[in-house]
């Protein structure tokens, strides 16, 4: 053993949790997540926790939960164990030799490396990674059912709770002109009271999203998120001289990687980058990507992949830690969960969440709870995503009454 903080175990397990509602993509609908939990010890000190979530399974990129869960087993954690946990980069640079690519697995691993150094310390995991900025963030809610009357009843509800006054609307399952149609129902039904942004999730191409997007803006549309795909940046570059500040273009799958950050700012095809801490590899890495985007006057939203209390906790401790150009954030996928694997969740007040504070991610993990949903327990098959209705796989997931928010 070497280091202050050796590396004594890391052990990977995926869980099947429901979500309280059919949640409608571009490319599909999901009633159920599968995030891939990670737990490190090390010894004679504390235990940590990270999570790796997709969305659909490996709908949303290559990685899968079974991927991620095989890459930590065979690959990652055989060339940490017995390393000094304290090293974060020289942790990075290990995995990065014994593995190719996976960044989710390895944010994963990352996170629970250092919510462990962090929990050893006694100190909150921001204090590693720069420290707090702050306190709080604007929390946004996605409306995705897809249904014009639930998404206003839905938006209703959180604004008298005061929990989010700004909405998301997932959009390009339809014909463009069917979801400009449903956008500005939307849009007229919250209108003075919410700020409203709509994700394509690279669902048009270049010439649609030319042709309607404009239309959005002019329902009252704010910021939209990758319209087209990752790879076409000519059309994101048009988009963004083409709409000039009517709007806000936010990337998101064109702005996984370090370098991926530095073509977009060169070519300045965004006004925001959507971070998150799995598709960058980690909480150090998501605020390399943040640094070039404040280095070129670029904004940040904090996202999401729809991860339980610990993958979000963990991302409002990188995020809490960045500039001030933000667009808020939305980490709202405990809300989404039918249940969590913490005892008690990230406070929202006045529609922001209140960024944790206690020793690593500041949560506590219940054990029984990630018992409760471990896929090797309950039997479930892999999620497959409906590519044709609002219903999946998770039909066979275990019933839970769904909590009244």
């Amino acid at each position: 053993m070497t280091g202050r903080f050796p590396i004594e175990r890391i052990e990977a397990r995926i869980l099947d949790i429901p979500t309280i509602r059919p949640h409608k993509l571009s490319f599909g609908a999901i009633s159920r997540q599968s995030p891939v939990i990670v737990q490190l010890w090390l010894r004679h000190g504390a235990t940590g926790f990270g999570e790796a979530a997709t969305i659909g399974g490996p709908s949303w990129n290559e990685e899968s939960p079974e991927s991620i869960q095989h890459a930590i087993q065979a690959y990652l954690a055989p060339v940490l164990l017995g390393q000094d946990g304290g090293q974060f980069g020289a942790a990075l640079a290990r995995m990065d030799l014994a593995c190719k690519g996976n960044a989710f697995a390895k944010s994963a691993v990352e996170m629970a490396l250092i919510d462990a150094v962090a929990r050893s310390l006694g100190l909150p995991a921001h204090q590693l990674l720069g420290g707090k900025r702050h306190h709080s963030l604007p929390l946004a809610w996605t409306l995705a059912s897809g249904d014009v009357a639930r998404d206003l009843e839905e938006a209703q509800l959180r604004l008298a709770q005061k929990r989010h006054r700004i909405f998301k609307m997932k959009i390009g399952a339809r014909r463009p002109e069917d979801d400009v149609a449903h956008v500005s129902q939307i849009a007229r039904g919250l209108q003075g009271q919410a700020t409203l942004t709509v994700d394509v999730n690279q669902a048009w191409d270049g010439a649609t999203a030319r042709r309607y997007l404009p239309p959005l803006i002019d329902a009252g549309v704010t910021l939209i998120e990758q319209p087209v795909a990752k790879w076409n940046l000519a059309a994101l570059q048009t988009l963004s001289q083409t709409l000039g500040d009517r709007a806000h273009l936010m990337a998101d799958e064109s702005v996984c990687t370090l370098q991926d950050a530095m073509q977009l700012a060169r070519s300045q095809a965004s006004q925001v980058f959507s971070l998150k801490v799995a598709k960058h590899g980690g909480l150090l890495r998501t605020a390399q990507v943040a640094a070039v985007a404040e280095a070129a006057d670029i904004g940040w939203y904090g996202g999401t992949m729809l991860e339980t209390s610990i993958g979000s906790a963990a991302s409002a401790h990188v995020f809490s830690t960045l500039g001030p150009q933000h667009h808020g954030c939305e980490l709202f996928g405990p809300q989404l969960l039918v249940d969590d694997v913490v005892s008690e969740r990230m406070v929202i007040r006045d529609f922001e969440l209140q960024l944790p504070d206690g020793p690593g991610f500041g949560l506590t993990v219940e054990p029984s709870q990630l018992d409760r949903f471990d896929r090797a327990r309950t039997g479930l098959r892999p999620v497959h995503i409906d590519l044709g209705a609002a219903h999946t796989a998770a039909a066979t997931a275990p019933t839970t009454p769904t909590p009244t928010a």
